[in-house]
């Protein structure tokens, strides 16, 4: 503990809220956490007035004052605060306590602090919140700030932001991305390069906020005799060089070899990218972990396949099943509106539901395709779930995945059970189930059954039951009369069906999600790998931008989190190009 900054006993209430602020600066220094600056700052308890009897009580002054700090901070209510720290330990660890308070038991407690005990807690929070914002452990509370009057636009059902408003606080968007999430990709390049990484970061995410492309960038550049914008082929270098560890260098034969060696090495690029999306998120979610993105007492998350065109053919001649030997082996086939198409495939979870919708995990897929040889390598499903859970839940504590109808396969479904998960997805095919489904038709006034308790079998040991459910169709659940959904869920009840299959609903939002995505992919045409999964994941990042800018700026109008946008993608667009460009 350094001694010169820690607090000592003054009478003076100003003052010690002062010192206390002082010593949590100090703790801002190290400390990656709100909680973490709250469980480590002192608060000298002799300067403090409690009049609870401290040999009685469960947690003493020290602590209660830490949940004053919390409360405040967070400007909770007393249940919400009981709540919390009764649904995370973690939290109630932080903060010093022995158990979780009741709220009547918070209550007790502040009615016992001195009216000066109360102010100099409420000061402490003040500066403390502030320590944190400055020293950048947590994003400012509004961030873009509070619009005024004259900055909301009253047009329409819902009130939104101003671009005006949304462009004047642009720079602060950028500055989050720039401090949190810009810097965890690095080209490994030498110091005294020409263009720095961040310089290239901004010019891709002005083609991705244009769709432009490298050429259309460094066009740009030399037309408008900009110095600080590179060339086209210098660009692409670059965004090569972020997808690779810094002692990996890419066979100049790659292409030549076996798919099974350009697939194992593709998984280099897909490691050490998702390692810094992971990491950029992370940090991202840190700043703004106060305001409580995630907080849900029933945490939904939505698990589902996008596809990135890819214009070309595989075949040479497809009668005679001749395919093209440099065909990438990450593009594969698959069907939109009826049409067959190719193109890369990324899976993605994503939290719906109540929650802020943000994009947690990406991981690209290799998936079997018909002009491949039939021993090639093909991502399995469930490890490919497997994944996309793990990186979830590093952030959020989960309660239900929502899953396509692409991922119905029985170790997918042993995966997500054996995580202590609910699932619901819809069966893609349910020819055996047409017995109960003309069951259902014969009775009247009947248009819904359940069969539960039907076993999954792993290796031909029963893995778990589940419940089938069988639903009258709507066009996105299925192709016929009827939709079979399966769920985990213990014994559903025939009134309980509908609540189900209505909650599945929440997954239709992630489409609405891949539009955006696919809206800030730049253009490009190249077959390399590298600089398609850049793409992809870059553009993701920008997605989450958004939905956490369009969140911040939610908090401060006291809007509903799940309420349509109030920065809407377009208007996001439009103020962080102007930021880029004030910057740059």
């Amino acid at each position: 503990m350094d001694t010169e900054t820690t607090p000592t006993v003054d009478d003076d209430a100003p003052a010690l809220a002062g010192a206390i602020v002082k010593h949590a600066g100090a703790v801002c220094e190290t400390a990656d956490h709100l909680w973490r600056v709250l469980g480590r700052v002192v608060i000298p308890t002799d300067g403090l007035t409690d009049a609870r009897q401290q040999a009685t009580v469960a947690n003493g002054t020290e602590p209660m004052a830490r949940v004053y700090l919390y409360q405040t901070i967070y400007d909770l209510a007393q249940s919400e605060v009981a709540d919390r720290l009764e649904e995370r330990p973690a939290l109630l660890k932080e903060l010093g306590l022995e158990t979780a308070p009741s709220q009547q038991t918070i209550s007790y407690a502040w009615d016992q602090f001195s009216k000066q005990t109360e102010l100099t807690l409420t000061a402490a929070a003040t500066g403390i919140a502030q320590e944190a914002i400055d020293h950048g452990v947590i994003m400012e509370a509004r961030v873009p700030i509070i619009p005024d009057e004259d900055d909301i636009n009253e047009d329409g059902d819902e009130p939104t932001a101003t671009r005006e408003h949304v462009r004047e606080h642009g720079r602060k968007v950028v500055e989050l991305a720039r401090r949190h999430a810009f810097g965890e990709f690095d080209s490994h390049r030498s110091d005294n390069t020409v263009y720095e990484d961040e310089q290239i970061l901004d010019l891709f995410s002005s083609a991705c906020l244009t769709q432009g492309s490298a050429h259309s960038e460094g066009e740009a550049g030399w037309f408008l005799d900009e110095n600080d914008i590179c060339d086209d082929s210098t660009f692409l270098r670059v965004i090569k060089q972020f997808a690779m560890p810094a002692d990996q260098e890419v066979p100049t034969s790659l292409q030549e070899q076996q798919i099974e060696d350009i697939v194992a090495f593709t998984e280099v690029f897909r490691e050490h990218l998702m390692d810094a999306f992971d990491t950029a998120t992370e940090n991202i979610l840190k700043t703004i972990r106060y305001e409580d993105p995630f907080d849900d007492r029933h945490v939904v998350a939505a698990v589902d396949f996008t596809h990135v065109p890819y214009h070309v053919w595989p075949w040479i001649d497809k009668d005679e099943e001749i395919p093209k030997s440099a065909y990438p082996p990450m593009v594969s086939g698959y069907i939109d509106d009826g049409e067959l198409k190719h193109g890369y495939t990324f899976a993605t979870i994503t939290i719906v539901g109540n929650a802020v919708p943000i994009i947690l995990g990406i991981e690209p897929v290799k998936e079997h395709s018909a002009w491949e040889p039939a021993d090639a390598p093909a991502d399995s499903k469930a490890d490919v779930v497997a994944r996309l859970l793990s990186r979830a839940q590093q952030y959020v504590d989960l309660d239900e995945v929502l899953l396509d109808r692409g991922f119905y396969a029985k170790e997918v479904r042993a995966e997500i059970d054996g995580r202590e998960l609910l699932y619901t997805m819809p069966v893609p095919k349910y020819e055996p189930d047409y017995r109960a489904i003309k069951k259902i038709k014969s009775k009247d006034g009947v248009d819904a059954a359940v069969n539960n308790d039907i076993p999954v079998g792993i290796d031909g040991d029963v893995d778990h039951t589940a419940a089938y459910l069988y639903v009258p169709a709507t066009s996105e659940d299925a192709d016929g009369n009827y939709a079979v959904f399966v769920t985990n869920r213990d014994h559903v009840a025939p009134d309980e069906i509908a609540h189900v299959t209505n909650s599945y609903s929440r997954r239709w939002d992630i489409e609405n999600q891949y539009k955006s995505v696919q809206s800030y992919l730049p253009k490009t045409s190249s077959k390399d790998y590298r600089v398609r999964l850049f793409n992809f994941t870059f553009a993701t990042l920008l997605y989450n931008l958004w939905r956490l800018t369009d969140f911040l700026v939610k908090v401060g109008m006291d809007r509903e989190i799940r309420s349509p946008p109030v920065v809407t993608a377009r208007t996001f667009v439009r103020a962080v190009g102007q930021s880029l460009r004030e910057i740059g």
